[in-house]
This record gives C-alpha cells, structure tokens and sequence, in this order.
C-alpha cells in the first residue's frame, strides 16, 4: 500500500480566484488543501464545498475558540461540509474541547486536531501573555487538554514533536505547521524545521504555504518537500 501523502497546501489566499489559479498549476498533484480564515472569510463554506465537490480533501483551519455551545454547533456544520480534518484552539479548555468531540460522535468523516501554541510564538510573546511556562510547557500542557477531550490529534512546531510523540504515542495525530526547506524564507514563523526533521520527530502532516503556493514551478517545489520528508532516516 502506498504511503499517504503527508503534504497539507496552505491555499492562504484573498479570494477563490488566487485559489483556483494555483490549483490548476498543480493539477491533479496528490495532496490536502488548507482553508484557513482569510480564505474562508472571503468566499465562505461554498468554496470548501467546491473542494471536497472535486475529491480534494480540506483541512478547515478556522482554529475555533469560543463558548463549548458555539465551538460544537461550528463543528458540526463543518462536518455535514465533508471537511476531513478542522482545529480549535486548545487554550478553548476541555469543556470546549469536548463538547465539540460530543457533537460530532455521531459523524466519523472530520477529525478534530488542538492548537497548541502557534509557530509565529516563542516564550517571550508567551510571557506577555501571562503564561509564564516556557513554550515545550504551554505545548504539553495544551495537548494534555486534547488528550482528556479525545481530540484526533494536536498542531504543534516540530520543536515539540517528539516530546507529544513520545507521551501519547502512534495513534495521536500530529500536524506540524512552520515547516521549511534550508533556502526558503521564514516569513513570521519563529520555530521551524525541514520536513526530513519534521518525520525524523514523528510528525503525521506538514503544512507548507508560501513556499509552494509562491513558488514559480509549485509541483517541482513540493516534490522537493517529499523528497525531504521521504530521506528521513
């Protein structure tokens, strides 16, 4: 059986125009499409309908957080869309968490995955916050949250991979966001690594944006990232 392909195309666009031209320059290339708040925001759930219309499958990367009523009743929707995979935000609490987890017992398409703390973060703007843990900490303590609500998995910068992989084991999926080749830019990500680190840790998926979706040969740079992904040893 072939390995699943662990790319998740961050399609972090202004409208469905922008959208829809990269994906033709990729055309049938094997890989999950990420619709996070910019794009959603723009052109709503018949975009993503649109994808999952056309066998894509999307990760809705709306990162909910709100009261637990609010937090399922989003959930819920999003899964009667067909979305495989959807976040909320850890720092919800467990009652959010599981709330959303209860609502959707009865719909086994969308798994449910927790932000930790995002990859544009290190300790001092966690400070600054008041969460006076240092980032592996705040990390830990969040996917112990999703743990005790049954999430399908957790978001975390490889930085903190192995140390969840090692606590919680296989079963847990791990999505690994600020993932970079050696010569990409790093935009505003503070903590990342190459996708042969990221597998090496025990990542599921890797979400790679800007470095495909601006590049000028855009199935020729995601190769590179398998090729990456595929020499961890």
């Amino acid at each position: 059986m072939a390995k699943e392909n662990p790319l998740i195309i961050a399609l972090d666009y202004p409208n469905a125009k922008q959208a829809d031209e990269f994906l033709q320059r990729i055309q049938d290339f094997p890989c999950k499409l990420k619709v996070g708040l910019e794009l959603f925001i723009a052109e709503g759930p018949e975009f993503v309908e649109k994808l999952i219309a056309k066998d894509h499958k999307v990760f809705l990367d709306l990162k909910l957080h709100d009261i637990p009523n609010t937090v399922a009743s989003a959930c819920k929707s999003a899964s009667r869309l067909g979305v495989w995979m959807m976040t909320l935000h850890a720092l919800g609490g467990v009652n959010m968490l599981q709330a959303a987890r209860e609502v959707l017992s009865d719909y086994q398409v969308t798994k449910l995955v927790a932000v930790t703390v995002l990859t544009s973060m290190d300790k001092k703007q966690l400070n600054g916050i008041g969460i006076n843990q240092s980032t592996n900490e705040t990390v830990m303590t969040l996917a112990e949250a999703a743990i005790q609500a049954n999430m399908d998995g957790v978001v975390c910068s490889v930085q903190e991979v192995a140390a969840v992989r090692k606590k919680w084991g296989e079963k847990l999926t791990i999505v690994t966001p600020g993932i970079r080749l050696q010569n990409d830019q790093l935009h505003d990500q503070c903590r990342v690594a190459s996708p042969q680190q990221a597998h090496n840790l025990g990542a599921s998926y890797i979400v790679v944006g800007r470095p495909i979706t601006q590049a000028k040969n855009p199935i020729e740079s995601m190769n590179q990232y398998l090729e990456s992904w595929n020499s961890s040893s």
